[in-house]
């Protein structure tokens, strides 16, 4: 053989670094880079793998999570979280029942303990209750024991106040971990996200900047996320987007959506074990 009985590098081996690079080695071969360098590579991609199922309320990176509908048709869908609301709840129920629009409800257990009346309107009207924990707790550092009990309690208090049996979650500003989900098919859940909000819950937002926001965000297939509460205040001012409410309708309405329950985007009803 040439070159003193050596044999040429095998072809992609070679390497095309200058010459005295850090993975280049006598005799033209690449070596893969070293572990000091791989693991932590692969370290940041599990953090960020990890980072993105926790804090993006639709990735299904912890199981299966409905965050719009069907994209061809202008259907639309009204949710509200955080309540029930003395000074809210109330109005907005008026409002979808003079517009005849459903909506659906993610309520905290503790408020409708404080608000029963309210919680029981909200079901009388007919418009869906789903889950929101207990105490609107965020949910993804919290272990099973935990998170079982925000979402078993709450479905028992839902069921003893109204009569309904909730059957969809959303977990609190849509933090969740692999725990969640386990805790929610339990129950028979599908877990909702959302396709956008528009920060009703600030307090410097007007009930015009509300309105303005879900106009201009709205399209087809679109699950809007507005607040009835505050998760962490029972009495917190929510009437900025009550007072909002009929202008998003008849905004909506005007560009030809429909706003549909949305139980219709459950893609199937397990039974609780």
């Amino acid at each position: 053989m040439k070159n003193g009985g050596s044999n040429p590098p095998a072809p992609g081996n070679r390497c095309v670094e200058p010459p005295g690079g850090a993975n280049c080695r006598p005799g033209g071969f690449v070596f893969p880079p070293p572990m000091d360098v791989i693991l932590p590579l692969a370290a940041a991609g599990a953090v960020g793998a990890w980072a993105y199922g926790t804090y993006e309320p639709n990735s299904p990176l912890f199981g299966p999570v409905v965050g719009h509908g069907r994209r061809d048709s202008r259907l639309a869908y009204l949710t509200f979280d955080d309540g029930p609301n003395p000074g809210a709840t109330d109005r907005i129920l008026e409002t979808l029942a003079t517009a005849s629009v459903p909506a659906a409800f993610f309520v905290v257990g503790e408020h409708v303990r404080r608000f029963p009346d309210i919680a029981r309107r909200v079901a009388n009207a007919g418009h869906e209750i789903g889950n929101h924990t207990l105490r609107h707790r965020k949910l993804h550092f919290r272990g099973p024991r935990r998170i079982r009990e925000e979402l078993e309690r709450t479905h028992e208090i839902i069921r003893a106040t109204t009569g309904c049996t909730a059957k969809s979650f959303r977990a609190p500003h849509g933090y969740r971990n692999p725990f969640v989900t386990i805790g929610a098919r339990r129950l028979g859940y599908t877990v909702f996200g959302w396709t956008f909000g528009v920060w009703d819950s600030d307090p410097g937002v007007s009930a015009e900047d509300i309105r303005r926001r879900v106009r201009r965000k709205l399209r087809p297939g679109a699950i809007v996320l507005l607040h009835d509460g505050d998760g962490y205040d029972p009495e917190g001012d929510r009437r900025r987007t009550a007072a909002a409410l009929p202008g998003i309708i008849a905004d909506a309405q005007a560009a030809g959506y429909t706003f549909r329950p949305l139980a219709e985007l459950v893609p199937f009803q397990p039974r609780r074990s």
